[in-house]
């Protein structure tokens, strides 16, 4: 019912139609699709990691926490708990 109401949901319907009535087509999409996600994942851990092993050189250095918070876009609570298990 939305579809007929607007046009995005129109063709996004469309494109999801055509995509689900061939089966090869489908699993490919289905298989990009799992592998970019699967890459954000990848990145998004990766860059986790960094940002904690910043916050605790920075705790080496006696920053204190606000600033290490600003500078690592960590939470307060992530960093005391790297604090805490030193």
């Amino acid at each position: 019912m939305l579809a007929h109401r607007s046009a995005p949901m129109r063709r996004a319907v469309g494109v999801l139609m055509e995509l689900s009535a061939d089966e090869q087509t489908r699993l490919l999409y289905e298989a990009h699709e799992k592998a970019r996600r699967d890459e954000v994942s990848r990145t998004q851990g990766a860059l986790k990691t960094e940002r904690i092993e910043f916050a605790k050189r920075l705790l080496a250095m006696d920053i204190p926490i606000e600033k290490i918070v600003e500078a690592s876009l960590l939470t307060r609570e992530e960093i005391e708990n790297l604090r805490d298990a030193d």
